[in-house]
């Protein structure tokens, strides 16, 4: 013990006698050949990024900066792991914090309205990218690698390598923020009980169709009520045909803006979003919204945003466990892997790593006897929609941080996306960014235990997966009206259109005191004069006509087919 106290101690003293540059050195040898071995770029590659990084960042050495984002397993991985090896290699220390997503978008706001600098960079959602755009109170990235942060932007840092550039890029055509992690809300099912030949005979016989993959609502349904109603129990155990939430909460909005309405298919086509009318039904006239509620030529309170709040509100309370309609978005996300649901509609892929652990009711060893697959659509849905909600945590600089301070932040947020290391914190959060990543050879090692993900972000599906788009001109003032309107449709406070109706109006009432107020200078609102809801339903595209039937015939589809479509896609096309 005391010859491994000297050795140790005799080498901290060598290594504080050393010049700071070799020191880095060694500290960047160190971390290539450790933490950062599994990577999509060689020894001498990562060596030759990490040398970047060291001689960029000598100006800034001994700084202190202030970064922040919401909690997700990769987050924590940064804030745990990269921060102290980007201090380790480059001498800028971090304080990498992590809080509720909604205190990250209130923390921003304050910067916004404020102009103090409160952090020197963010990890927000691309959901945001309307109001950064409209506001210009962000550093678009565009002119920034080409002015004040030309010398601190990594010369390998391969933007064409990023798959979600296209959410963050505004109309004006610039990048205004840099994606971080990527995850998408799918379909997941309890592959092992849709397999089940005795279940898959009684489906049959009931529904005259096979039991599989919903392509549509109507399938969804059917499944809900077979395993709610019919099968009841599995191997001793309650098992119900549907999970969600629907506790009167802040995080209940995210249930419908991250996509519901265009599944349904209130939008119009386009991606990566609709295009007049988008995913919140709103309107844009060129890049200016014109309204939300269909007396403007919105469709927020259309038929088919009222058919995705009747089927929500009936689902929750007929196929899901009696405790779902009380639980918010966080209470409700490791239930599936509890063992008594069939099928989720509505599941995000950021939860794969909590649901591949081992010993859980939902693997067998490392085998998941789950699986997840594209989102069952609604019956307004057309071909040439997006599909669902993907969510990018992206990197986002303020206008209102001092440059200096904003230069060592951009710094470590390149860090953190490096194709150094980026394949390792892609395996820890599973949330894909790099096509380089995805298609590792490493990545198709771990599919089969993956259910379906790896598959999922290797085929031409996952481009109908898109964030909220541009139409969205103040996403944290419009985002949090949702959740009180429906949560009164959840309590039967209001009817499905009563709520969005009154979510419509009090989004009009927004743009419009944002058009009075002049404060969106680019693309800002200037609204339609209301007319009558049947000139709008009448014309082409959205808002849509009331259908005549709102249950077509289920449509399913064998998982095991449809994965091999999947695999089958070659890269780059």
């Amino acid at each position: 013990m005391k010859s491994f106290l000297k050795a140790a101690v005799s080498a901290a003293v060598l290594f504080s006698l050393m010049p700071a540059a070799m020191a880095d050195e060694l500290a960047a040898k160190k971390w290539s050949e450790g933490e950062f071995k599994v990577s999509t770029l060689s020894d001498a590659e990562r060596m030759k990024e990490l040398a970047w990084f060291i001689k960029a960042a000598e100006p800034f050495k001994g700084m202190e900066i202030n970064v922040v984002s919401e909690t997700l397993t990769t987050h924590e991985y940064e804030a745990k792991v990269l921060a102290k090896a980007f201090y380790e290699i480059t001498g800028i220390k971090v304080n990498h914090d992590l809080i509720g997503e909604g205190d990250v978008v209130e923390k921003l706001q304050t910067q916004m309205q404020s102009g103090r600098n409160i952090y020197d960079a963010y990890i927000n959602d691309s959901d945001l990218i309307g109001t950064h755009y409209r506001y210009q109170q962000v550093r678009n990235l565009t002119d920034w690698m080409a002015g004040e942060g030309a010398s601190v932007t990594n010369p390998m840092l391969d933007l064409d390598d990023f798959i979600g550039l296209s959410f963050t890029t505004a109309p004006d055509g610039k990048l205004y923020q840099l994606p971080d992690q990527q995850f998408a809300n799918l379909y997941w099912f309890r592959y092992d009980w849709f397999t089940n030949p005795d279940l898959k005979a009684k489906f049959k016989a009931k529904y005259g169709y096979d039991l599989g993959v919903p392509v549509n609502w109507s399938a969804y349904e059917d499944i809900a009520a077979f395993f709610t109603n019919d099968v009841k129990e599995i191997d001793g155990t309650r098992v119900y045909g549907h999970m969600d939430y629907g506790k009167k909460d802040p995080s209940l909005g995210w249930r419908f803006t991250d996509a519901w309405l265009s599944m349904a298919g209130a939008g119009d086509k386009g991606l990566p979003n609709g295009t007049p009318v988008d995913e919140w039904g709103i309107r844009v006239d060129g890049c200016s919204p014109v309204g939300s509620s269909v007396s403007r030529g919105g469709a927020t309170n259309g038929p088919a945003a009222v058919y995705s709040v009747e089927k929500y509100v009936d689902w929750l309370k007929k196929y899901a466990p009696p405790t779902a309609p009380g639980m918010t978005f966080g209470e409700a996300g490791p239930v599936p892997a509890q063992g008594a649901v069939a099928q989720q509609i509505f599941w995000y892929t950021a939860f794969t790593a909590d649901m591949v652990k081992p010993g859980i009711a939902v693997m067998d060893g490392e085998t998941p006897k789950w699986r997840m697959a594209p989102s069952p659509r609604g019956a307004y849905y057309e071909d040439g929609m997006k599909l669902g909600y993907q969510d990018t945590g992206s990197w986002t600089l303020m206008k209102s941080t001092p440059t200096k301070r904003a230069q060592a932040a951009w710094l470590y947020a390149q860090f953190t996306v490096s194709k150094t290391v980026s394949l390792k914190k892609s395996h820890v959060g599973l949330t894909f960014i790099r096509e380089s990543d995805i298609w590792d050879k490493s990545m198709t090692a771990r599919a089969k235990s993956l259910g379906g993900l790896i598959e999922f972000y290797r085929s031409k599906a996952r481009v109908l997966w898109t964030p909220t788009g541009t139409n969205v001109p103040d996403y944290p003032r419009l985002a949090q009206l949702w959740w009180q309107d429906i949560g009164d449709a959840i309590s039967g406070d209001k009817t499905p259109q009563e709520a969005m109706d009154s979510l419509a109006n009090a989004q009009d009432k927004i743009l419009k005191r944002l058009e009075r107020a002049g404060v969106q200078k680019t693309c800002g609102p200037k609204l339609n004069k209301p007319r009558d809801p049947s000139y709008w339903l009448n014309q082409p595209g959205s808002p849509k006509a009331k259908l005549a039937n709102e249950k077509p015939q289920g449509v399913t589809v064998d998982y095991d087919e449809l994965i091999k479509s999947w695999a089958a896609t070659p890269r780059g096309e």
